[in-house]
C-alpha cells in the first residue's frame, strides 16, 4: 500500500525546534516559589519530578494538578511565563541547529509547518519575536479557548484545519516528549515521531508509540521528504 503524502508538518517548539537549555525546569523552580512549595524536600522533589514526566503538556494544566485550587494554578503559570519571559530577554532563546533550514525545506517541498507549544500564545509570540521566526512557519498554535493542549489531539487537528489539510493521514507531528507523540497518536497522524533533542529518552518516545524516533529536527524532515512524490 502507498504511503500517505505528508502535507501538514506538525513541530513541538522548546525541546524540539528550540533548545531548552534547562529552562523549562528553572521556570518551574519560580512558579513553585511563587506559591510556596518548599525550595527542599519531598514535596518540591515530586513536584518536579511530575514537571518532568508531563514535558510537553500545556503548561496551566500541569499546574493545576499540582496546586490543587485554581487561584494557585493561575499564580503558578504567571511566575512560570514570567520567568521563562524573562530568559527569552535576556537572550536564552535559540533555535535547534539546523531548525530553520528543516522548516525551510519542508515548505519548499510543498509540506505545510505548524509550530505549536504548550505555552501561552503571548509566550510563544514572544519566543518567535526573539528567534525572528514571525514567518518561518505557516502557522503557531497554542492552547486557549475550544483547543486543549497535548496529550490531547487538539493542536494538531486545529492546525490540519486552519492549513486546509485532506486527512490526519497526511500529517506528521515530532516532539520531544512523550506528551507530544500521544498527542499525534491520538489525532490520527500516519508520522508520530520524537526526537532526542529535549526532555524524553528514545525508550521513553517509542514506548509512548512514537512511529519513529530521530535525533533532530534535521532528520525528520529528511524522513518527510523521502517519502514524497
Amino acid at each position: 500500500m502507498r504511503e500517505n503524502v505528508i502535507q501538514l508538518a506538525v513541530l513541538d517548539m522548546a525541546g524540539t525546534t528550540v533548545a531548552d537549555d534547562g529552562l523549562v525546569i528553572s521556570s518551574f523552580e519560580a512558579a513553585a516559589t511563587a506559591v510556596g512549595i518548599p525550595a527542599d524536600g519531598p514535596e518540591r522533589d515530586r513536584a518536579r519530578q511530575y514537571v518532568l514526566d508531563t514535558m510537553g503538556q500545556s503548561k496551566i494544566v500541569v499546574f493545576r494538578a499540582l496546586c490543587g485550587t485554581e487561584e494557585r494554578a493561575q499564580r503558578a503559570n504567571a511566575a512560570f511565563e514570567d520567568a521563562y519571559s524573562a530568559a527569552i530577554d535576556d537572550g536564552h532563546a535559540t533555535a535547534i541547529d539546523g531548525a530553520a533550514e528543516a522548516i525551510t525545506r519542508l515548505r519548499d517541498a510543498g509540506v505545510k509547518v505548524a509550530l505549536t507549544t504548550g505555552f501561552s500564545a503571548v509566550t510563544q509570540e514572544k519566543l518567535l519575536a526573539a528567534l525572528g521566526w514571525q514567518s518561518v512557519a505557516d502557522l503557531a498554535l497554542a492552547p486557549g479557548a475550544g483547543v486543549r493542549g497535548r496529550p490531547y489531539p487538539d493542536l494538531i487537528l486545529t492546525a490540519l484545519m486552519r492549513l486546509d489539510v485532506d486527512g490526519v493521514g497526511d500529517v506528521a507531528a515530532l516532539g520531544d516528549t512523550t506528551s507530544d507523540v500521544a498527542s499525534a497518536r491520538r489525532a490520527g497522524c500516519s508520522i508520530a515521531a520524537g526526537t532526542l533533542t529535549g526532555a524524553h529518552d528514545e525508550k521513553q518516545l517509542y514506548d509512548a508509540g512514537a512511529t519513529h524516533v530521530v535525533p533532530t529536527v534535521s532528520e525528520f524532515a529528511d524522513l518527510i521528504l523521502a517519502r514524497q512524490p
